[in-house]
């Protein structure tokens, strides 16, 4: 047997024709879709981008425990397992971020790997022309620049990163056709953003011309034509991923690989491109549109093709269903179930699944009702990372992190008796300022309508913390959410209706720049700016703190209304007093 996972990053089923879009030029995902067993409810787990590989690699949520991070020495990796059981493995990819210090430690576990630079902010091509020195400090800054500076190596589609990925990808499956015993996954970093492709692909839709193809991780506060753009520049680049898709399935069919190669077709996450007000993810809660995932799988044992399932799967499953292919047994920590029984005759493989982001709602599913629980306070508190690998998505954890670190004996049985790191946290806002969501897809797929029913959120609870006392979450997880770590949950632990006022203000549209006056400091001074005037005194207490060097210098960039688009609680009322004392202040 063969298996090849083909890998997009930031894939919004809504988005497919095979998901109900009929607008999209995808006429690849369609043709995938009749050669496969199509998955209608399939969730990720732990987000975004690295936790989901992570899950990959191990077969079980690690959010609980852990934010963004490379694999832990106690890690079981599927590709590291196969490998020693002589199944060769071979990554190909795009994605940068395997190469910072929060993902170094996922490539080598491959039998070989190749690597195409030059996506997003990826720090490959030097040109120090034109740059503010003061700014290479911010990540944010430097990851636009150079992005800048990597375009400009990519003039024509044969020098972009995801050609380079595809081509790869046919060259090793050309070269080990006639051979047995491998699994390559090939991996694209699109079609997440910048939505980065060529003139050919723009012209499928309507274009205005303009490049915005790299929209904020923030509310919607730019008017419909730029997010019609904005979509419309994702499209084009997914139908340029739609072409490379056509490029595999045509090899497999030159090749007669269908009858003894699996084909797994997968993404880490969905996005947001304008609904309910928003761009992006993590930044929000985990809407459907970002959670709720694409999946096909063609199974050479079962084949089956062109059917759907219902059964709910997640993102834990596909380091076991590959496991499974080649005879291999999954080992004990791992939560996620093999693939083969579903895709032959849709046997579930399990009651719920939970999902989410460290330190952010957690939430659960049944396939049919989603639960989205808040931490029970605005403090967000108590929260701790655990771990053997210090390091965040792009540095190492500071001195004074780890001066806070304490080491926690072995409690957890996944860490196979090592002891770990604990330290205090920090996360990119707080939950409670959504509060507590809980919605049914069946009669409201779009997640407009919160419900606010005790019976129903009293199962989701039980389902909720079930989940998470199989998967040893840390104590103060529970306390955290206000949740029972030991006995049954009761109504006293309902928070839907206690936190109700947060569910509508936390739904609410962006406020938009133009809703103030032209001259309002809120919304012509970047908050950086104001912070060198005497206002520093004033915004230092009405304004959220930051809790790291790296979100002060993302909320530096901003005005106070664009700072308010992620934080509901800075309401028109408080902007508008704000702006009228920062007048106070500075009179003319």
């Amino acid at each position: 047997m063969r298996a090849i996972v083909l890998m997009f990053d930031s894939l919004n089923r809504r988005m497919l024709p095979c998901y109900g879009n009929t607008s999209t030029h995808a006429p690849n995902f369609s043709r995938l879709a009749e050669r496969t067993a199509v998955f209608d409810t399939c969730y990720a787990g732990s987000m975004p981008c690295m936790p989901a590989r992570r899950e990959m690699h191990t077969g079980r949520y690690n959010f609980l425990h852990r934010s963004w991070s490379p694999i832990e020495p106690f890690d079981d990796s599927v590709p590291e397992m196969l490998r020693k059981a002589g199944i060769y493995t071979h990554l190909i990819t795009d994605h940068q971020h395997y190469w910072e210090d929060g993902g170094a430690t996922y490539h080598n576990r491959f039998s070989s790997y190749e690597f195409f630079r030059g996506q997003e902010g990826d720090l490959w091509k030097g040109d120090v022309t034109g740059i503010d020195r003061d700014q290479l400090g911010n990540f944010a800054y430097r990851m636009r620049q150079q992005d800048k500076v990597n375009r400009r190596h990519m003039a024509s589609e044969a020098d972009h990163p995801q050609t380079g990925v595809f081509d790869a990808g046919l060259e090793f499956i050309t070269t080990n056709a006639g051979e047995d015993d491998w699994m390559v996954q090939i991996e694209t970093f699109d079609p997440h953003e910048p939505f980065f492709s060529y003139d050919r692909w723009h012209r499928l839709y309507p274009d205005n011309g303009k490049d915005f193809d790299w929209p904020p991780y923030d509310r919607v506060t730019e008017d419909e034509a730029t997010v019609t753009q904005g979509r419309n520049r994702y499209l084009a680049l997914l139908s340029m991923c739609d072409a490379n898709l056509g490029r595999l399935l045509d090899l497999m069919d030159e090749r007669d690989m269908w009858k003894d190669t699996m084909l797994i077709v997968c993404t880490d996450h969905g996005y947001m491109l304008g609904e309910k007000g928003w761009w992006s993810k993590s930044v929000m809660p985990w809407y459907d549109e970002t959670i709720h995932t694409p999946l096909f799988v063609w199974d050479p044992r079962a084949a089956v093709k062109g059917e759907r399932r219902k059964s709910l799967v997640q993102t834990i499953d596909i380091g076991p269903t590959l496991l499974d292919l080649f005879g291999q047994a999954p080992t004990r920590d791992m939560e996620g179930q093999a693939l083969s029984r579903t895709v032959r005759s849709d046997t579930p493989v399990r009651e719920a699944g939970l999902f989410g982001m460290f330190g952010s709602h957690v939430s659960v599913t049944d396939g049919r009702y989603v639960y989205m629980r808040a931490s029970a306070t605005p403090e967000n508190r108590p929260l701790f990372e655990h771990t053997l690998m210090p390091t965040h998505m792009r540095a190492r954890f500071s001195p004074e992190e780890l001066a806070e670190a304490e080491l926690f004996p072995p409690s957890f049985s996944f860490t196979k008796g090592a002891p770990v790191l604990k330290m205090p946290a920090w996360t990119m806002g707080s939950p409670w300022s959504y509060g507590t969501l809980l919605f049914d897809l069946e009669t409201d797929p779009e997640q407009e309508t919160p419900l606010d029913d005790p019976a129903l959120e009293l199962r989701m609870i039980g389902l909720l913390v079930d989940l998470m006392r199989r998967n040893e979450a840390p104590a103060e997880q529970f306390e955290r959410l206000g949740l029972p770590a030991t006995g049954t949950p009761d109504e006293t632990h309902l928070l839907v209706r206690a936190q109700w006022a947060q569910v509508q203000t936390g739904r609410r549209r962006a406020l938009r720049e133009s809703d103030f006056p032209d001259d309002a400091r809120i919304a012509t001074t970047t908050i950086g700016e104001l912070m060198k005037t005497p206002a520093r005194d004033l915004l230092s207490k009405r304004l959220p703190q930051p809790q790291n060097d790296m979100m002060a210098y993302l909320m530096s960039g901003k005005t106070i209304v664009q700072l308010a688009a992620t934080h509901p609680e800075l309401t028109r009322d408080r902007l508008e007093e704000i702006e009228r004392d920062l007048a106070a202040l500075s009179p003319s």
